[in-house]
């Protein structure tokens, strides 16, 4: 039997939009919201929740708030904050004049708390919060009342307008839910929202001693801006009943609801801030934008597109299933956007000259060669050939395996867009180090066919001997292993992969790549997509980031070991 999702090709969070405006729910508006906390940057789970929350508001009609939920002012910072709207701008999304902070309801947050004391739903704890863990107890555990549970409303009062003004330390007292202390979830057992804490908040300063906690400013904020769809991960799920509470209690009317999906779990990386942030500190990596990392600024840096990540979002899909993505679906992705968009261009990482003996010394001609094979919108280019040239000392093979179509004594390959050469000497150096090929030519192969219709199997990319240099970076996954921090017994830093960046100083590239611009993107024929660098490319000394190879090369390697 086909469900209604396969039938109409609706995932469920779209099915519960869709009744909600056939019922006349919320008037048939749309609004949800994208709620970062400015604590780090973000992610590729975060970028499926934007896609989704700001993907949604757009094919219905309504919008997307973009809002900071800057509740603990220790971890926050404004690089943070500018940094994630960096992001979203950059996958295509905007706020408009939407974009929101919790601390903006900093006053209303506090008066919602004094309600909630005046009801009798919330009371000033003494007890630490070693002991309030303990009193809480857990799923085996009941908890137990606090002995302050039960002081009177105008104590209670008094102490949180005294917490308020600043006159206690951090931990003294701590404003609690009174819900039920012996509910089967521990969420229920009176939990905390609001603390003391005496640091310079980003915004507001040292304005405020107290800070609201996330269950308590989250749910509120979402009414305050009158969000009809929250939309949160799964690991809230159990957190919603705490959700409905405070919202029930505190708001007349209209109301958000909120609803759950699988977050985007993704093989070979960590995705926990904290861990991120471990990366970066520790310098395992070199920054947030490092494209080793799953941040977006990180897949930024290494050439990632925003279609490719939008794309992706999409693949990964939507339901209350928690599953593992595979890396090669995102890299899957990147490939077949870059295919289509990135022109061609060559470039050599480990440089063995040529020397083509028949060819005229210092006579240069300029081949015309395709900048997209299947794209003739896309033109053409010119790139000088010459008596010494260089291709990949990885094409050439002095005594060559079964199956190895390039170069090797005696052999005649095709140079791509050129002419056929034919290996006659290997040169060495004293070590028995290969240094040189001295080859011939064919001049009536020029283009790359014979007018005699002989065949090659080989066609190898090359650069002119007067090629300039490049940095190469060869980036590849941060971590060996599929689940690099699910192994308790070990720091996940102890499955980082070794191989993950190789930098090649002396790579060479076809001169028309001397000048390119930062963050212009290219198919490197044969090696891969790569991007030149938009922080450390400089004309005349260009940078680039290999974005991903053509292939899946884990795919390989892992059957190797089947």
């Amino acid at each position: 039997m086909t469900t209604t999702n396969e039938t109409q090709g609706l995932n469920f969070l779209q099915e519960i939009i869709e009744e909600d405006r056939r019922a006349g729910k919320h008037g048939g508006r749309v609004l949800t919201r994208f709620p970062p906390e400015p604590n780090g940057y973000l992610h590729i789970g975060h970028a499926k929740a934007i896609c989704l929350n700001f993907g949604l508001a757009k094919q219905y009609g309504g919008l997307c708030n973009l809002r900071f939920d800057d509740t603990n002012p220790v971890t926050e910072d404004t690089d943070y904050v500018e940094s994630i709207q960096r992001d979203v701008k950059w996958l295509g999304f905007d706020w408009d004049d939407r974009k929101f902070f919790a601390s903006d309801y900093f006053p209303k947050l506090y008066d919602f708390a004094v309600q909630l004391i005046k009801q009798g739903k919330a009371y000033v704890c003494s007890l630490s919060a070693d002991e309030i863990r303990e009193y809480r107890g857990d799923f085996t555990t009941p908890g137990r009342d606090s002995p302050y549970r039960t002081r009177s409303v105008e104590e209670n009062l008094d102490l949180f307008e005294r917490m308020r003004g600043g006159e206690f330390p951090d931990g003294k007292h701590t404003l609690r839910a009174k819900i039920d202390m012996t509910s089967p979830n521990p969420v229920l057992r009176d939990p905390p929202i609001y603390r003391i804490r005496h640091a310079h908040h980003h915004r507001t300063g040292e304005a405020w001693p107290i800070y609201p906690l996330y269950d308590f400013a989250h749910c509120l904020s979402d009414a305050i801006e009158g969000i009809t769809h929250s939309i949160c991960t799964l690991e809230f799920e159990n957190r919603r009943v705490l959700y409905d509470w405070i919202v029930d209690s505190l708001i007349q009317g209209e109301r958000p609801h909120q609803y759950e999906f699988n977050r985007l779990n993704l093989n070979y990386t960590v995705m926990s801030k904290r861990k991120l942030l471990k990366l970066v500190m520790e310098k395992y990596v070199s920054g947030w934008d490092d494209p080793r990392m799953m941040t977006i600024s990180g897949l930024r840096r290494r050439g990632f597109t925003p279609a490719s990540i939008r794309d992706f979002a999409t693949r990964a899909g939507v339901s209350k299933t928690q599953q593992l993505i595979d890396m090669g679906v995102l890299e899957l992705c990147i490939r077949e956007d870059l295919n289509e968009t990135a022109p061609r261009a060559m470039a050599v990482l480990r440089p063995l000259k040529v020397v083509v003996e028949n060819y005229p010394e210092g006579q240069e001609e300029l081949l015309e060669v395709q900048n997209h094979p299947q794209k003739p919108e896309m033109g053409t280019r010119k790139v000088p050939f010459m008596r010494e040239l260089f291709i990949e000392a990885e094409d050439f093979m002095e005594v060559p395996a079964k199956g190895f179509f390039r170069l090797a004594p005696g052999k005649e390959v095709r140079l791509r867009s050129a002419y056929f050469i034919t290996c006659k000497e290997v040169i060495k150096d004293a070590a028995g180090n290969i240094t040189e090929l001295r080859c011939t030519y064919d001049p009536a192969t020029r283009g790359g066919d014979s007018p005699d219709g002989r065949k090659v199997k080989g066609t190898l990319h090359w650069v002119p001997g007067n090629a300039p240099t490049a940095e190469v970076r060869l980036y590849d996954r941060l971590f060996s292993v599929e689940s690099p921090d699910s192994d308790d017994a070990k720091d996940f830093t102890t499955f980082l992969n070794p191989a993950s960046l190789e930098v090649l100083r002396n790579a060479r590239v076809e001169p028309g790549l001397a000048q390119a611009t930062p963050e212009s993107r290219f198919q490197f024929e044969r090696l891969g997509y790569f991007f030149a660098d938009p922080k450390d490319s400089q004309p005349g000394k260009p940078v680039f980031n290999r974005t991903v190879t053509l292939k899946d090369s884990w795919v390989k390697e892992q059957g190797k070991g089947k």
